[in-house]
């Protein structure tokens, strides 16, 4: 073997070494990458109540956004927040839902829920709750609101 074939070959395995230390060390701090440990989910609340809304937020052609806030549900970090809603009060078979990310440092979490395909000038009661990744309701409970679509 030549020096320079046993000098490439000690090169090319300093980078690979150097490459893989810098990679897999956890003593270096990037402030471009955020610490990105996964908590695990909060405990649920024994009560979870609306503590401002619902309201409609915006309402526009055929879709109303309803807004609300609670305390923290807790549970999983992935939540729901759901509308239910109809023509008929006491019959709110339709249901829309939107996503929502629990942080689990702050005490409330808001809610906005996009609900479209509304005949125009009908009124629509609805309840809102909210539910955790996995399905499970929160136990959440609005009385029946109404609105006008627009």
């Amino acid at each position: 073997m030549s020096g320079l074939h046993v000098a490439r070959i000690l090169s090319s395995l300093m980078i690979m070494t150097l490459g893989g230390s810098l990679l897999c060390s956890s003593s270096i701090a990037s402030p471009l990458v955020p610490d990105a440990r996964i908590l695990p989910p909060a405990k649920q609340a024994e009560r979870v109540r609306v503590t401002e809304g619902p309201a409609i937020e915006s309402a526009k052609g055929n879709l109303i956004i309803i807004k609300w806030t609670s305390n923290n549900p807790g549970g999983t970090d992935e939540h729901f927040g759901v509308v239910h809603y109809g023509t008929d009060p006491g019959h709110l078979s339709q249901t829309a839902q939107s996503p929502v990310r629990l942080n689990q440092n702050h005490a409330l979490t808001v809610f906005r829920v996009r609900v479209d395909g509304l005949r125009p000038q009908t009124i629509y009661y609805y309840a809102v709750d909210s539910m955790q990744g996995n399905g499970r309701s929160d136990g959440l409970k609005s009385a029946v609101n109404h609105f006008t679509s627009p």
